[in-house]
């Protein structure tokens, strides 16, 4: 078996936003080929989050809108009184409890097995931030 590690360095540029890594990803699994296996992602951050959907421009600006309205700044959250980065971003932790850190793809006579609708996305709650880091391993059989 056979494991590789990359990593994905992300600028975002909105409070919150969707990022498609599909194609980053794809590229990944070029440069490490396998027969079978998984590749697992996982954020490295408590305010951006990996998810699996449609990429659809509508069903974006739809998820957009739903994640503002599930918990908006400036609520008189306590977090945001003393945050620790200086960020009133209470309202990036609240939407995150619904949302995952990490998703595992699997790999399957040398393919990532996603959906014909399905892409990689970043889930960002906090930005726009300089610097989103990105976890992948890759591992599997050649």
């Amino acid at each position: 078996m056979r494991f590789h590690y990359e990593q994905l360095h992300i600028t975002t540029h909105s409070p919150i936003e969707i990022i498609d890594l599909s194609a980053e990803i794809k590229d990944l699994m070029s440069h490490h080929p396998l027969r079978q296996g998984w590749m697992h992602i996982a954020s490295a951050h408590t305010t951006a989050f990996i998810a699996i959907n449609e990429r659809e421009l509508e069903l974006q600006l739809d998820m957009l809108d739903f994640l503002q309205r599930i918990a908006p700044p400036g609520q008189g959250y306590r977090h945001d009184r003393n945050p620790l980065d200086e960020r009133p971003n209470t309202h990036s932790h609240l939407i995150g409890l619904f949302m995952n850190s990490s998703e595992t793809l699997l790999i399957e006579n040398g393919r990532l097995l996603l959906g014909d609708w399905q892409s990689v996305f970043l889930i960002e709650l906090d930005g726009p931030r300089l610097e989103r880091r990105v976890h992948i391993q890759i591992a599997g059989i050649p």
